[in-house]
């Protein structure tokens, strides 16, 4: 990181862990916050800071914001914020991953690992063979839980801008408003993955089914709507594996990985 002029974190510090912690709120240098009470509980009670320990801070607008602690207290720590680090590099490829809803560890697993391998936006789709089914309260409480394992993998992965996680809705609803010329994870598609040219853009979508694959109708659906079946492998992956296989390889062939 750098700092306005050169680095967002003294040697000492980087002698250290930092832990980076996200919040909603506008940052900028020579600026003093107080933190949201989820954010204060786990930075005293959990992460065990206390006033004068360092940490970096950012909101999802590409950077890091380095700082301090200055109080500990429960429900209202505040943070001095003293550098800013340089923005995040544009990703070669951004990366829709467009995903059969699935049960609750299985679902946070895929997300949580999407996000460290850098993808640009989530879309989490109805299916037919869905098991789970979410309505109202129970869907917005679960939305909410999806966005906070969001927020905890760019914590942890450090990544600076947070993946857009976009409203649950049917997959027939939504294919017709898909990005032309996605991939569709099918272990019955004829084509691997590695002989599939680069995408035209820099945007590609991915689209896997949850627990039991897509229906034939919505399979024939996404094909009919651009959609090539592609698959990874001699084998069948779970819903949680499958995504994390082919994001990995589409990062290597076309994206991040290739830096």
């Amino acid at each position: 990181m750098a700092s306005n002029k050169h680095s967002a974190q003294t040697p000492a510090q980087r002698d250290m862990r930092i832990h980076r912690i996200y919040t909603p709120q506008g940052l900028a240098v020579g600026t003093r916050l107080r933190l949201e009470p989820t954010a204060s509980k786990h930075l005293t009670q959990v992460l065990r800071l206390k006033a004068g320990d360092p940490l970096v801070l950012f909101n999802g607008d590409g950077r890091d914001y380095a700082g301090v602690l200055c109080s500990a207290e429960r429900a209202s720590a505040q943070v001095q914020i003293d550098a800013v680090g340089e923005p995040e590099p544009v990703p070669a490829l951004a990366i829709t991953l467009a995903l059969g809803i699935s049960r609750g560890e299985r679902m946070d697993y895929a997300l949580q690992k999407a996000v460290e391998l850098g993808v640009a936006r989530v879309r989490p789709l109805f299916t037919e063979r869905s098991v789970v089914r979410l309505r109202d309260e129970r869907l917005q409480k679960r939305v909410q839980h999806w966005q906070g394992v969001i927020v905890a993998a760019c914590e942890q992965s450090g990544r600076r801008r947070l993946p857009r996680l976009a409203g649950p809705e049917a997959l027939l609803d939504w294919l017709p408003r898909a990005q032309p010329g996605g991939l569709l994870l099918d272990h019955r598609g004829a084509v691997p993955l590695p002989s599939l040219s680069p995408p035209a853009d820099d945007r590609l979508t991915v689209l896997v089914g949850p627990e039991g694959g897509l229906a034939p109708a919505e399979r024939e659906a996404a094909l009919g709507q651009g959609f090539r079946a592609v698959r990874l492998g001699p084998r069948i992956m779970r819903t949680e594996t499958a995504p994390l296989a082919a994001l990995a390889a589409i990062q290597t062939l076309w994206g991040d990985f290739r830096a």
